[in-house]
């Protein structure tokens, strides 16, 4: 069983692109089990950015509501698993991979500084240097090479990994999408 399982953001979605192509991408790759993890957020959803702890509080629950989920995955019988994930969904796959010891490919679209409190394993990282989530982009890459994570400037683009044109956005998004295809056929 080769099984890729995405974690979201607090705002951005399943059917947003960045998870909606990885999933097409994943199963293109021979991925044949997915699941979309659905954590609750509800005591610290609003107002996150910039409070430091209503981020941990968020984390915490989102971490809480993925273990829930994930808990009857039999993750012995898989013979390959990838973690896909976007915002927080970073911070929550890095705290699930090191819980659990899972050897998971992992696709961090836009981590936050708190990622990295999580301890994430060695990957490839996407992150756009007009992101108001992640004021010091350039501390974030640095982090991501500490810690053997390859990682992708993107200039001018928000936390969606846009831009203000629609159709560079459309090209942004294939060769992230292109990036992403190949780090999951490595």
């Amino acid at each position: 069983m080769k099984i890729a399982v995405f974690f979201p953001g607090i705002g951005y979605r399943f059917e947003k692109p960045l998870l909606y192509y990885s999933k097409k991408l994943a199963k293109e790759c021979g991925y044949d089990t997915f699941l979309d993890v659905d954590y609750e957020i509800k005591r610290a959803k609003n107002n996150i950015r910039g409070n430091d702890e209503k981020m941990r509080e968020a984390f915490m629950e989102a971490c809480e509501s993925a273990e829930k989920f994930l808990a009857p995955v039999p993750w012995e019988q898989c013979d390959e698993i990838a973690f896909i994930s976007k915002s927080i969904g970073t911070a929550v796959a890095a705290y699930f991979t090191n819980k659990y010891k899972l050897d998971a490919k992992q696709i961090y679209y836009t981590p936050l500084a708190q990622t990295f409190l999580a301890d994430p394993a060695p990957g490839i990282a996407f992150c756009g240097t007009a992101d108001p989530w992640v004021p010091e982009v350039d501390n974030v890459l640095g982090r991501c090479a500490q810690a053997q994570i390859v990682s992708h400037r993107l200039e001018g683009v928000n936390h969606s990994l846009e831009g203000k044109d629609t159709l560079e956005n459309i090209g942004i998004l294939g060769r992230v999408m292109q990036l992403t295809g190949e780090y999951l056929q490595q």
